[in-house]
């Protein structure tokens, strides 16, 4: 299963050409990040309040074909893998059925005072776990 954020984009996102700046990726998932935990039934001020937050530690980008001014573009969030206290999340931009950049986003669950690792918790988990791919779960 995966979420799936569509986005139009705006002049603000291209640069003189008319393409999507190569950074605005980052934004336009984290975007889908927020919007795919808020469909699980989550938020990150509700995480914060249980002493939970999740950090971006590593993010991968493969740039595939631009964006461009008034596209409608998807962002698709899903979940490659859940450790103890990290979750790799993947995530694509299309344009139609078009790939545009795939990003490999790992994700570090923290306590938001001290910055240090905390385990996920498992009825947390449980809610990532169905966006794994199919018989990971």
């Amino acid at each position: 299963m995966n979420h799936q954020l569509n986005l139009r984009i705006y002049y603000k996102d291209t640069d003189a050409g008319g393409i999507v700046y190569h950074s605005n990726y980052l934004e336009y998932a984290e975007r889908a990040r927020t919007e795919f935990l808020h469909e699980i039934g989550l938020s990150n001020k509700a995480l914060i309040d249980r002493n939970i937050a999740f950090i971006i530690k590593r993010a991968e980008i493969d740039y595939k074909s631009p964006a461009r001014l008034e596209d409608m573009i998807t962002v698709h969030t899903r979940i490659g893998e859940i450790k103890n206290a990290s979750m790799i999340m993947l995530q694509t931009v299309k344009r139609g059925n078009t790939e545009l950049v795939d990003l490999k986003i790992m994700v570090v669950f923290v306590n938001p005072h001290t910055l240090k690792p905390v385990r996920i918790p498992e009825d947390l988990k449980e809610k990532f776990a169905g966006y794994l791919p199919e018989g990971e779960n």
